[in-house]
């Protein structure tokens, strides 16, 4: 299993541009657009179940609490994985929506981005690697989850949330004072 943690510039999306649209089918088979969202705050976490960095932030649950927290006011969360399809860590619908079940996760969606397309249209980079998109369609927080970057599930518990804070100050009507941040992770499976 390949890891990477980044270094240097991250995202090809920035904070302040418009979020490329997309329509990924999701594990139940359904086409979701982006464009479905407009006039919300969504998420877009990218995801591997085999990465250790994500399975930090599932097995102690900090993604989790983040997906229902945000959730319950309205905010939508989309987990994305763009693990290419001929790739060996590639999931199929029905193991990513296990995996997900398993987890106790609760994203509005599973997303199965197989040609990778829109996780190369953001400049996705990690596993995980996180995205905030304001109600008029601009990113507003691109990077890192956290500050902790590390594989270990009890950094969760002592980290800042760059993605809590980023919500907390746009859903508050604030400009979001940490924009952008550089992920950590493995590196996504184009």
């Amino acid at each position: 299993m390949a890891m990477l943690l980044v270094a240097g510039p991250a995202v090809a999306v920035v904070s302040g541009a418009a979020a490329p649209g997309f329509t990924i089918t999701d594990t139940s088979g359904q086409a979701v657009r982006l464009s479905d969202y407009r006039g919300k705050y969504v998420v877009l976490e990218w995801t591997n179940p085999e990465c250790p960095f994500v399975r930090k932030h599932y097995s102690s649950g900090n993604m989790q609490a983040l997906q229902k927290e945000w959730g319950s006011r309205d905010v939508v969360w989309l987990a994305i994985n763009s693990t290419n399809a001929g790739h060996s860590e590639f999931k199929t619908p029905r193991e990513m929506s296990d995996w997900v079940q398993a987890q106790g996760a609760a994203p509005a969606a599973t997303l199965l981005d197989s040609t990778s397309g829109t996780g190369r249209a953001y400049g996705a980079k990690t596993t995980p690697h996180m995205f905030v998109v304001d109600p008029a369609g601009k990113v507003v927080y691109a990077g890192a989850i956290d500050d902790k970057r590390s594989a270990n599930p009890a950094d969760a518990r002592t980290a800042h949330n760059y993605v809590r804070a980023a919500l907390t100050e746009a859903t508050s009507g604030k400009p979001v004072s940490v924009a952008s941040t550089t992920p950590y992770g493995c590196s996504i499976k184009y």
